[in-house]
Parts: C-alpha cells; sequence; structure tokens
C-alpha cells in the first residue's frame, strides 16, 4: 500500500539548542495560524534568520525544534500587527501543501502545534501560577503547584471498510459538495484503538467490522491530532448513518469512486492504497 509522508529520518528532535539562531538556522514564523513563507521562482521557501530583522519586533515567543540535515530549527511567534517584508508574505499552512517542500511541511506543522501549545499554557491551569519551561524537557511547569503540562495530542482513528470488490465511503456535513472519506473519530479515554475502530464505525453507519489491521499513521497539526489509519473488513449490518455525524455512507464499487479528500491527508492515502491493493488482487 501506499505510505503516507512521514517525518525525514535526517530530523533530529530536541528541546534544549545550545546557540542562538543564526544564518544557517531553518526559522518557522508564525502569527498566530499563518506561516511566513518567501517567494521563490518555483516553490514557497522560509525566510532567512537575518531577514527577521526586518520584521523589527521581538517575537512573542521562541521555541527550538530540532535539526533537519545538521540544520538548527527554531519556531517563532510574532504579533498579529506585524507586517510581512517585502517579499515575504503569511500563508495558512493547509494552503502550502505541494508548495513547500514536503519535510518543511512536516516540520512547520509540528512547529504550528508547539507554538500554540506554549501560548495557552502560560499560566496554570489548576492554579492560575504563571507557569516555566522545564528545561530537560519539552513541558511547561507550575512553580506553586508543580502541575507539568507537555504539548497536547488527539489521537483519532481511521477506518477503511472493504467488502468484496466495494469499500464504505460517507461524507460529513461539513464536506465539500460532493466529496466523500473514510469513516474516523477521536479515542475516548480508558479505549484501545481497536474498540475505537468498532465503536465508531458501528455508531456511525451500523456497520460491524472484523480483521482490522494497521495501515499507518499521520501527525495532523488542524489542530492536535494524531491521525491512525486502518482498513478493517465487513462483518455485517445495514447501513444506518448517524443523523448528527454523517449526512451519507454507501458502498462504492472501485472504478465508481466519488469525489475523495485531499491528496495531503492520510485519508486519501488510505484510500488510494487501499484501491491499488484490491485492483491488483483482482486483475
Amino acid at each position: 500500500m501506499t505510505m503516507p509522508f512521514t517525518a525525514p529520518e535526517s530530523y533530529v528532535g530536541a528541546v534544549s539548542a545550545g546557540a542562538e539562531p543564526d544564518a544557517g538556522s531553518l526559522c518557522f514564523v508564525f502569527q498566530q495560524t499563518l506561516l511566513l513563507v518567501a517567494e521563490q521562482p518555483r516553490e514557497l521557501g522560509l525566510p532567512q534568520h537575518e531577514t527577521l530583522v526586518e520584521l523589527n519586533a521581538a517575537p512573542l515567543r521562541r521555541l527550538y525544534l530540532g535539526t533537519l540535515g545538521g540544520r538548527a530549527c527554531y519556531a517563532f511567534e510574532y504579533a498579529t500587527e506585524i507586517q510581512a517584508p517585502p517579499g515575504l508574505l503569511w500563508q495558512g499552512l493547509r494552503g502550502l501543501y505541494g508548495r513547500l517542500d514536503e519535510s518543511l511541511f512536516a516540520l512547520a506543522g509540528r512547529a504550528l502545534q508547539f507554538i500554540d501549545w506554549d501560548r495557552t499554557h502560560q499560566f496554570c491551569g489548576r492554579c492560575g501560577t504563571p507557569t516555566r519551561h522545564r528545561g530537560h524537557e519539552r513541558a511547561r511547569e507550575c512553580p506553586a503547584c508543580a502541575l507539568i503540562v507537555y504539548p497536547r495530542i488527539a489521537p483519532a482513528v481511521m477506518c477503511l471498510i472493504r467488502r468484496g470488490r466495494e469499500i464504505l465511503l460517507a461524507r460529513s456535513p461539513r464536506f465539500a459538495p460532493g466529496m466523500y472519506s473514510a469513516l474516523a473519530g477521536f479515542v475516548e479515554p480508558g479505549e484501545s484503538l481497536e474498540q475505537c475502530l468498532a465503536r465508531e464505525v458501528l455508531e456511525e453507519t451500523g456497520i460491524r467490522i472484523s480483521n482490522a489491521r494497521y495501515f499507518a499513521s499521520q501527525p495532523w497539526p488542524f489542530p492536535h491530532s494524531l491521525m491512525i489509519a486502518f482498513v478493517a473488513d465487513y462483518a455485517g449490518g445495514e447501513i444506518t448513518p448517524a443523523p448528527d455525524e454523517i449526512e451519507d455512507a454507501q458502498w462504492f464499487a472501485l472504478d465508481a469512486l466519488p469525489r475523495l479528500p485531499n491528496r495531503i491527508s492520510i485519508a486519501r492515502r488510505l484510500i488510494d492504497g487501499v484501491v491499488a491493493e484490491m485492483r491488483s488482487a483482482h486483475s
């Protein structure tokens, strides 16, 4: 099967840089959820560290991410009133897929989540005391009550169900017109991934599954998800869409698929991979 993109092997995450950013550093510069990018002839790139001087302001926060290909990587956040210098522009991360180098796009997603976590945990959620960085790990700590807060990740499962030469796809009311995708849902406390799969599929469509097997996972920074994709076989039941979540669900033949999600998503890579495998098996 086609596997979704994972972080490049040359990336090494770390908490403490031990040095200041320099001309060789990779800078992920944000304004809320917007990334500062440089216009280049063929694709967008990141601004050089020297160009940050042109912003004429101190960053609200700066976090060290690690290294990519031996280059130190930093995430910065600037106030919303800061204007982009000539040749640079603020862009939403979703719109940069395919225009920004894939390795940089993956790290930009990581940087965005770290920035958001740091911004929203300046004060202790238990006692209200200002928190501080915990130097040896990626965490913020309350000096008053010792509460430690780590970056949040929300695990979610995704399931593509096979039945003969058909796959089950559904659409949410939030989807673009005509678009269908695999079923998905967030894991609840105390629930295994396999239990979540069976529950979500049954709740959303009335279908029972068997033989669930792992496909791949993908960090999804919109906002803090880790998508974990599976393939499963149909085990019984009739399609009964959950009225508050699913607008429509159908079995689709391999040669009559509807509009599918963008290739940026693990959902599309899951569907493409499973369909290719099924076509190969029946050729």
